[in-house]
């Protein structure tokens, strides 16, 4: 008995699925019904209804064809594309019950017998002397969508399937004329039936070379030379992911404003234009919040706006070190300070000093106890150390990242233009005026800029690659 209740076959246009479906349909007591949710026909071209529900019924509710495609007599399933009703697919990824089939081909030939299909009008071949063939000329713009497309739903299933703690039987293009390949899917599937011979039916399509059948073939190999096949200019990314930090999120007492903080950012300031903004004391703002009572304020405010801001990452780290690691207060971790002291030699006094006292405590020791951290916060940020990555000092894109999985802020502002940029966002919800915006630098921004050289700029660039390349950061002087 199959652990199976249906399947679905995920793949793509020309990857050679019309030949695996004929090749399932083969089995007894297996039914694959074409393509069931594409959004243009149901399970195939010209076909007005399937299992007793038409097109428009599917619209209304896709879950009613799904239901009885599970219920069929035989197991039952169905292709499903990138772009086919989006409502189904987590259901049937989540569904344990559910079999996966991942069909793939190299994405270059399906793009081309994708064309090549377009121009000619000819999706299926059945009899060999009706082909039709053409050259086509490669678009590299087109054909990066393409790429971009179908790699991102790829991307999607496979961490869908990982974390759901799934398995999916995979199968290429050139294994669909094999017949120990498809009696594998046979057992995978949980079917006693087995294949003695292939679908011989369906007949391929423009077998001629790629140099035949694109016609500006030297133009199309330069042009994927230049894609980065192997995405090696990827900035490495080892950090942990984060929540959405919801409780962290302050409003304006009455107005419908949003502040979503990045932590070690311009808090203060910010958060007393948002209290000015109601000619209100800081205390009355809005804070605390659950995703419930924030879904009731957005609903009580007709109009509002969110934002968060960037600070650059040098006076970012500047800030949390100085907050959390250096000087002692209610923001201080203790317990990390003395790690870093005991574990990473990082030259910290054994007391906090005072920063207001360059005697006791000089811009060279301050220097070196910073360019210190910054070097931890590379290999802390890169998983490597077996202390917490901190919000205060965690990159700004991956809490960002965390925000988007509630909401992304209307507007990513940034430090240096905030008193300009706060006006806008005050224009949105309606309000003429906007109060003045107080001084955003960090209490301490003075110490860093002291201290600031190309060596530690180098060093907050390596710790930061990923903020520095998404946000287009220059030099903080």
């Amino acid at each position: 008995m199959s652990r199976f209740d249906y399947f679905i076959l995920l793949a793509e246009m020309r990857t050679g699925s019309n030949l695996l479906e004929a090749n399932i349909n083969m089995l007894d007591g297996v039914t694959c019904h074409g393509e069931a949710f594409n959004p243009s026909f149901v399970g195939y071209p010209k076909i007005d209804a399937l299992l007793g529900i038409d097109r428009d019924a599917r619209e209304k509710d896709p879950f009613a064809l799904l239901g009885k495609i599970r219920e069929s007599d035989t197991l039952a399933g169905f292709r499903f594309f990138h772009d086919h009703d989006p409502r189904i697919l987590n259901t049937c990824i989540e569904d344990q019950r559910c079999a996966k089939i991942i069909l793939t081909r190299n994405p270059l030939d399906s793009f081309v017998s994708w064309k090549i299909a377009q121009a000619t009008g000819q999706w299926k071949l059945t009899n060999a002397t009706h082909s039709k063939s053409t050259s086509i000329t490669f678009d590299p713009a087109a054909f990066e969508a393409h790429l971009e497309a179908i790699q991102s739903f790829q991307v999607r299933i496979q961490r869908a399937l990982q974390t759901s703690g799934q398995a999916a039987f995979y199968i290429n293009y050139n294994d669909l004329r094999d017949l120990d390949v498809l009696n594998g899917l046979a057992q995978f599937l949980g079917c006693d039936a087995r294949l003695s011979n292939v679908n011989k039916k369906l007949k391929k399509q423009n077998p001629e070379p790629l140099e035949e059948r694109v016609s500006n073939y030297d133009e199309m190999t330069s042009a994927l030379a230049r894609l980065d096949r192997f995405d090696l200019g990827r900035t490495p990314h080892f950090e942990p992911s984060r929540g959405p930090a919801i409780p962290s999120y302050v409003a304006a007492p009455q107005s419908g404003v949003l502040y979503m903080p990045l932590r070690s950012g311009p808090d203060k300031a910010v958060r007393q234009w948002l209290a000015d903004l109601d000619n209100a004391q800081p205390k009355a703002l809005i804070r605390k919040f659950t995703q419930k009572s924030l879904r009731m304020w957005q609903e009580t405010h007709e109009t509002h706006r969110s934002f968060a801001v960037l600070r650059h990452p040098l006076a970012r780290a500047h800030a949390a070190f100085c907050d959390r690691i250096l000087l002692d207060g209610s923001q201080s971790l203790p317990e990390i300070r003395a790690n870093l002291i005991r574990v990473h030699k990082l030259a910290l006094p054994q007391t906090a000093p005072d920063l207001a006292d360059t005697s006791a405590y000089s811009d060279a020791d301050h220097r070196r106890a910073f360019a210190g951290f910054l070097d931890f916060l590379k290999t802390n940020l890169a998983g490597q150390t077996s202390i917490r990555v901190d919000p205060s000092w965690a990159s700004q894109l991956t809490l960002l990242q965390g925000m988007a999985q509630f909401a992304l802020p209307d507007h990513i502002l940034r430090e240096e233009t905030l008193a300009k940029d706060l006006g806008f966002v005050a224009r949105q919800v309606g309000l003429a005026q906007s109060p003045k915006l107080g001084d955003t630098a960090h209490r301490w921004e003075g110490r860093l800029a002291a201290i600031y050289d190309p060596v530690l700029e180098a060093a907050a660039r390596d710790a930061y690659a990923r903020d520095y390349a998404a946000f287009g950061f220059e030099n903080w002087r």
